[in-house]
């Protein structure tokens, strides 16, 4: 059998609606999501979930939430800036990852809603984490991280076919650090 793969799922960091002239595409991240996304990156190196390919939607909050989540790990990441993924529907994403280098053990997709919390929605098979799931039907904010677990290869992974172990709001880590 197959050594398990690891899927994340990382929405953008919040993003700033200051400009009304801005097309969708060329929205920054607010302030919020400038100090959340360093947090979920070093979130993810604190539990040593390191991807080996990146795919990224090209849109600026997207790429700035990379910019901050990546300076906090440790490894270096392939990173592929995937037009699809903008304004993507659960079917373009599961394309995506089922197109992902086959050697790639861990793979870390950042997106949007509502397509990437349907994609999670819709990936989450039912061996998965009853708290997990109970926090992904709630909402996957910005900034959000989804886990999933995955026996086979990308280009079999279909719908229903994973096994989500964790559903990580920056709030979340935010509390566990008051703690």
């Amino acid at each position: 059998m197959a050594t398990p793969r690891q899927l994340l799922l990382l929405r953008h960091a919040k993003s700033s609606w200051d400009d009304p002239a801005l097309a969708d595409f060329d929205r920054p991240l607010g302030p919020r999501g400038l100090k959340t996304a360093p947090l979920m990156g070093r979130e993810l190196a604190r539990r040593s979930w390191l991807p080996d390919l990146a795919l990224v939607s090209p849109a600026l909050r997207t790429r700035e939430t990379w910019r901050l989540v990546s300076a906090e790990l440790s490894a270096s990441v392939t990173v592929e800036f995937a037009e699809a993924l903008f304004e993507a529907t659960a079917g373009d994403i599961l394309a995506e990852v089922q197109q992902a280098v086959a050697s790639a053990s861990c793979l870390l997709v950042l997106g949007h809603n509502p397509g990437l919390e349907d994609f999670a929605r819709r990936l989450a098979g039912p061996r998965s984490g009853v708290a997990a799931l109970r926090k992904l039907e709630e909402k996957l904010p910005t900034g959000a991280l989804a886990r999933f677990v995955i026996d086979g290869d990308w280009a079999d992974l279909g719908f229903g076919a994973a096994r989500l172990t964790h559903c990580i709001k920056p709030k979340d880590i935010k509390l566990d650090q008051a703690a």
